[in-house]
């Protein structure tokens, strides 16, 4: 029997996960960093019991700590760790190489505050406390437009569930797509959900906070589509 048959497994335990974990074959500059610093900041898949004070992720104190789940090729979270250096950043990331280019902004900027969590985001957030974290953003995820995969989109009830446990009162989640099936969709749920109350939902980006960073994907966009922002914050307990 394999360790999938077995239901008691860590394997079988983990939830399904759909999408690329890599891309083209890395550079050796990028296989180095995989191997060289990635293990210093990456965080482990936690076990069932397993509890992790976010907090204590990083070299120094931190006031706050934030997410961001899927952060593509890091530029996000990098500039937001150069203009918040008292913030803890932890970010989520599957795509082997989008992992290599964030530890690329790393090591050029010579970021301390970023903690890497190179697998599914779902397997964290069971280990992580109560209101751990002041903000998470998910930007521009895998829209997954056709009906048949709409359970694979990240921004969902079971998502926000999770977030809504994980967030502190007043904190900002931060959502943005260019698909309009995905923006209807988190749109609904974002409104639907009885923790999180609308800042704003808009594609006028001069709305926005001065510190939602321009991602490489959004300028691309930009030229033929216009994105739609959402800011939410949790409500209070």
């Amino acid at each position: 029997m394999s360790d999938t048959d077995d239901p008691s497994s860590a394997a079988a335990l983990r939830p399904r996960f759909f999408g690329r974990r890599r891309g083209k074959t890395l550079r050796r500059n990028a296989l180095g960093l995989i191997d060289g610093l990635l293990p210093r900041l990456a965080i482990g898949v936690p076990g069932p019991d397993d509890r992790i004070d976010p907090a204590l992720l990083f070299p120094g104190p931190v006031s706050e700590v934030w997410l961001e789940v899927g952060f593509g090729n890091g530029e996000h979270l990098a500039e937001l760790a150069e203009t918040h250096p008292g913030i803890g950043m932890i970010g989520a990331e599957v795509f082997r190489n989008g992992v290599a280019a964030m530890l690329a902004h790393i090591q050029a900027r010579g970021i301390e505050t970023i903690r890497l969590f190179p697998e599914d985001i779902r397997l964290l957030f069971p280990a992580l406390p109560d209101a751990a974290l002041g903000r998470v953003f998910v930007l521009f995820p895998d829209p997954w437009p056709k009906t048949r995969h709409a359970e694979r989109r990240i921004i969902g009830p079971e998502t926000l569930d999770h977030l809504a446990r994980l967030m502190a009162d007043g904190g900002q989640l931060r959502v943005a797509s260019d698909d309009p099936v995905y923006v209807e969709w988190a749109g609904r749920h974002l409104e639907a959900h009885p923790d999180f109350e609308k800042v704003v939902a808009t594609t006028d980006r001069s709305l926005l906070p001065a510190d939602w960073p321009v991602t490489r994907y959004e300028q691309k966009c930009l030229a033929s589509k216009h994105p739609t922002f959402f800011l939410y914050r949790r409500k209070a307990r």
